[in-house]
């Protein structure tokens, strides 16, 4: 059974400013029940979320949590990012920002969010680890990489962690990343688990006049392709007695004992319904039936968008 260790908190919804108190509360209410991994960015919220995060952890003893922190994206005013800053020159830059947004004196894995296609991953790593050396990071982790990178990384610096998007629309890293990142001895560390709301427990109880059903993977022209796929998973959930979004998590988890996944939320009754789908046994043949009512490339459109980085410029992949 997957214990709590398998579990982390994503910080990117945490804010100072929108949502202090529900932010921390939730920080609080996965420390209590024992999750020690808590993940966040630079960017995200334009530093509030770091701010946030080192505000709850005021007085919480720096053992009982592990912190990963992303870097390099760059948001622009308004919201959204516009390109990507992962130049060799400019990691301690980042990080002494991290550091005193945080209020903290190291972190306990530090990566880039993303890879800039002209620069070689091996200087970022060999950046980042003389950062180890100073005692300013821990551990040296990657995101949305290829298995060849993480090959090339690892042969620089022991990598701890690769952050990778995961979910049951979104399997790509089945392919190579994960058989490569078991070999490397490297964990895998899933975001995105619930599709990026597709997996939502009140997704098929939305208005036709929802705003979120006129856009990406449940938009009109993907609507009548994707629906009823998501409806036959929820017939699953609910001979189970689960929510669509904890059997989208315990499959997961069922697919891999090596893997940990992240909880986005700044809602404790949402982080609950995380922690106890932990408890959800699912056999091979559960396993089976859920892909087959959801095959790997049968869902159309795209969850997330995957963007690729040139010389910071930022497009997207095709």
């Amino acid at each position: 059974m997957p214990t709590l260790e398998r579990l982390g908190l994503g910080c990117m919804g945490m804010s100072c400013r929108r949502n202090p108190e529900a932010s921390i509360k939730t920080i609080h209410a996965a420390l209590d029940r024992g999750i020690t991994l808590f993940n966040t960015g630079e960017f995200y919220n334009a530093g509030e979320s770091e701010m946030i995060v080192g505000q709850a952890m005021r007085g919480v003893p720096r053992d009982r949590y592990f912190l990963s922190v992303k870097f390099g994206v760059l948001p622009q005013p308004g919201g959204g990012i516009y390109g990507l800053d992962n130049k060799p020159f400019n990691v301690k830059g980042h990080l002494a920002y991290s550091l005193a947004r945080l209020g903290m004196d190291y972190v306990d894995l530090y990566q880039p969010a993303r890879q800039d296609t002209e620069i070689p991953v091996e200087e970022v790593v060999g950046e980042i680890a003389r950062l180890v050396e100073a005692g300013y990071v821990r551990h040296i982790g990657l995101s949305m990489v290829d298995a060849e990178t993480l090959r090339r990384a690892c042969k620089v610096h022991p990598i701890h962690t690769v952050e990778m998007s995961y979910s049951l629309i979104d399997r790509d890293i089945e392919r190579e990343l994960i058989g490569t990142a078991k070999e490397l001895g490297v964990r895998v560390l899933a975001f995105g688990t619930i599709g990026h709301g597709l997996f939502a427990d009140n997704v098929l109880e939305r208005s036709q006049n929802d705003p979120r059903l006129s856009r990406g993977l449940l938009s009109p022209e993907h609507r009548e392709t994707n629906l009823p796929m998501i409806k036959a998973v929820k017939t699953i959930a609910d001979e189970k007695g689960i929510g669509l979004s904890q059997l989208a998590l315990a499959w997961s988890l069922a697919k891999y004992n090596h893997m940990q996944s992240l909880v986005g939320t700044t809602d404790p009754a949402h982080l609950k319904s995380a922690v106890d789908a932990l408890s959800v046994t699912l056999s091979k043949a559960d396993i089976e039936r859920i892909e087959a009512a959801i095959p790997a490339d049968a869902v159309r459109g795209k969850g997330m968008r995957n963007f690729r980085f040139t010389n910071g410029q930022m497009s997207l992949a095709t």
